[in-house]
């Protein structure tokens, strides 16, 4: 049960076409709007406050586990979607952010990325990477990578997620949703179950830690078709954030492996669009030879270039998924350039 001031501000921030809700003691509230924070009330919200519209949200032991933890995570739901929460305590005081989840899964035709991303979701094996920032759709456009696959072939999905954002019902293929700390004890336990249920295609939330690492690239290499996301701000960090999860002794191996799984990166970011929404600027990299050869050199500065000199292989620059939203109408000049300033 959502409590009522919660479930107001929820309206005002869906009507305002926000996407999150800061609840922080000498702030006002603030609702993410764009790249942008915007004051949604006149006053700041007092400690008092601001640590009761946190609690109203949980159960006395839920309470009692937060004051012991000092962060808690949580999902809340109603009629009209379903929120993710996270509770924590800052300079003292009990503060929260609410992520408004999409009702429904939206297809990658509704999340407008390029066609070769709907090509590359017909992979029957091997590992596609969803990387990004924070907040920039990574895990909208995987789960449009699952409806598509539920949408159009007969497999049996396996989602491991913390927590679970976009529910899927079953079309034409079977989607078992696995939330860490509710149905699995963790990604890499999820994961190994996972394996046992004769998984076509895993999802796995984020790959966070070596042995979930691992036994993601082992199942792609095996016949499995592996999705994950990875927080990175360009292509060529992903080497290296792979790696460091590795003891220094397993990452020659697991850069082997790496080549030998994946199959491609959509890295992406959410930009606004000229109607007062958000599309998404897509990058892609394919697992051609020259990239696997990158991968076992660990030469990940590299991978720019083949981005770039990519395109006879259906690859994607930002600067080029960038230009294309620009010259169809759908960004301006100055959210173009500021984007291309980093690329």
């Amino acid at each position: 049960m959502i409590p009522d001031s919660i479930g107001k501000l929820i309206k005002l921030a869906k009507a305002q076409k926000a996407t999150d809700i800061h609840i922080c003691a000498g702030a006002p509230i603030l609702f993410r709007v764009g790249r942008d924070l915007i004051p949604s009330t006149q006053r700041n919200v007092t400690p008092e406050l601001s640590k009761q519209m946190a609690f109203e949200m949980l159960t006395p032991a839920q309470v009692e586990q937060f004051q012991q933890q000092l962060d808690y995570d949580l999902m809340i739901a109603d009629d009209e979607g379903r929120y993710r929460v996270n509770i924590s305590q800052n300079d003292g005081f009990v503060g929260v952010v609410i992520r408004i989840l999409p009702e429904q899964a939206k297809s990658l035709d509704e999340l407008r990325v390029p066609p070769a991303v709907k090509k590359l979701a017909t992979n029957t094996k091997g590992l596609i990477l969803i990387t990004g920032s924070t907040s920039q759709g990574k895990s909208s456009t995987m789960s449009g990578i699952i409806d598509e696959i539920n949408t159009h072939r007969r497999k049996n999905i396996v989602t491991i997620e913390d927590p679970i954002e976009t529910a899927h019902v079953n079309k034409k293929s079977i989607v078992r949703q696995r939330e860490v700390g509710r149905d699995t004890k963790s990604f890499h336990t999820g994961l190994r179950a996972a394996l046992r249920q004769d998984p076509d295609v895993i999802a796995i939330g984020e790959m966070r830690d070596y042995e979930t690492v691992k036994i993601a690239l082992i199942a792609a290499e095996t016949g499995v078709l592996v999705l994950s996301t990875m927080h990175i701000i360009s292509i060529d960090k992903m080497i290296e954030r792979l790696l460091s999860y590795a003891p220094a002794e397993d990452q020659g191996h697991l850069r082997y492996m790496l080549a030998a799984a994946l199959q491609g990166v959509i890295h992406q970011e959410l930009i606004p669009d000229t109607e007062g929404g958000k599309v998404v600027a897509c990058e892609l990299m394919l697992a051609t030879d020259a990239v696997k050869n990158v991968i076992r050199r660990r030469d990940g500065f590299m991978l720019r270039n083949i981005i770039h000199t990519g395109a006879r292989y259906g690859m994607i620059a930002m600067n080029q998924s960038v230009t294309g939203l620009l010259e169809k109408g759908l960004i301006t000049r100055e959210v173009a350039e500021g984007v291309m300033v980093d690329y």
